[in-house]
């Protein structure tokens, strides 16, 4: 009897302990909600297999419990053996059969999903023009990530820009480690890797993702270090008008101090090496190997403060304090000399004043 009770608490402190995780994450960062093509496609396809796999566990479960039933010991009966029906060709054709089929019926739609996803021709035809096809290069670091626009030759970090109701094609390579590109409202996930690029595409429809609010959330799937669960970054599905503006707006955007204060972060900015790592216009056109830390041409329009902060002058200054604390194992840390109070303050100013909104 103690030990039905043990059981009975653990069981139940398992179900609670279930319920409440089920209630955690951020909003709309969640495959049960799809916001493009690709994500319902995903969608369809998961909800064809759990229905599959409910049917096979029902149909099992009812034969378990009708043979535990029909075939139990009964007073009188110890020595009577059931029929046998070992070797019987017919069931054996209908069991050999049955999952052939049910394996047939969810290939079928998985491999022409497949097919379709990786169909990027648009993305490679010599001819194509910027507005026929938008391609995004993403490149995935430790901890953080950089969207190139080569087309408009533009680059951001943490925030992807997106028009909404076409398709938008990705080039995904990481510079250390393999990382994994997943927004899961919109599809994925694909791996970046550092001696090959994975190209694919998705979509963002304009209704759904509406319901989100102002960001997607897109994270890193494969476990890359000590802060691969704070490897955020945020997708703003835009329509195609707004996106082009956002594209002329980065293209114009210059670093241009408007305060002392502002001016004296600048120069600490210099002074500090700083600018050797991240640079403070989008339009850089250095090669990959040399950009190894964040574009912050647009750090004072971003949400977030890398990737995971809200951005507030409070949180800038926490960052550049002790960014170790934040995101452990960054390659920021140990970068720069200790920096003062007023000069965290200077560089707070100049940063959250580098915007192109």
């Amino acid at each position: 009897m103690k030990k039905w009770r043990t059981t009975g608490r653990l069981l139940s402190l398992f179900i609670l302990s279930a319920l409440i995780m089920a209630g955690c994450g951020e909003p709309f960062l969640s495959t049960l909600q799809p916001a493009g093509e690709v994500a319902e496609n995903q969608f369809g396809i998961m909800m064809l297999s759990t229905i599959i796999m409910v049917v096979v566990v029902a149909v099992v479960t009812v034969i378990f419990f009708y043979v535990i039933v029909r075939f139990r010991k009964r007073k009188g009966d110890e020595a009577k053996i059931p029929e046998q029906v070992e070797g019987n060709q017919r069931l054996e054709i209908i069991w050999t059969v049955i999952p052939i089929l049910l394996l047939l019926i969810l290939a079928v739609p998985v491999v022409a999903a497949t097919f379709e996803l990786a169909n990027v021709e648009p993305m490679e035809d010599k001819n194509r023009k910027p507005e026929d096809a938008l391609v995004v290069n993403v490149r995935a670091s430790l901890y953080w990530w950089e969207f190139e626009y080569p087309d408009h030759k533009i680059i951001t970090s943490q925030d992807l820009i997106v028009p909404t109701d076409e398709r938008v094609y990705f080039n995904l390579v990481a510079s250390d480690v393999k990382h994994s590109f997943w927004i899961p409202s919109a599809g994925g996930k694909m791996d970046t890797n550092t001696e090959s690029k994975n190209k694919f595409w998705l979509t963002f429809d304009s209704d759904k993702v509406s319901k989100a609010g102002e960001y997607l959330y897109g994270k890193c799937a494969e476990l890359c270090g000590p802060s691969h669960a704070l490897m955020d970054f945020k997708v703003k599905a835009v329509p195609r008008e707004e996106f082009n503006q956002w594209t002329e707006k980065m293209k114009s955007a210059k670093s241009a101090p408007q305060t002392a204060l502002e001016r004296q972060g600048e120069q600490l900015f210099q002074e500090k090496s700083c600018i050797g790592c991240h640079a403070v216009t989008p339009s850089d056109e250095r090669p990959e190997e040399v950009r190894t830390a964040p574009n912050l041409g647009n750090f004072g329009d971003r949400t977030k403060v890398a990737g995971i902060l809200p951005n507030t002058d409070e949180n800038v200054r926490k960052w550049l304090e002790d960014p170790e604390k934040y995101k452990p194992g960054n390659t920021m840390t140990g970068k720069y000399p200790e920096l003062t109070g007023d000069e965290i303050e200077a560089l707070t100013a100049y940063m959250n004043g580098l915007k192109v909104e």
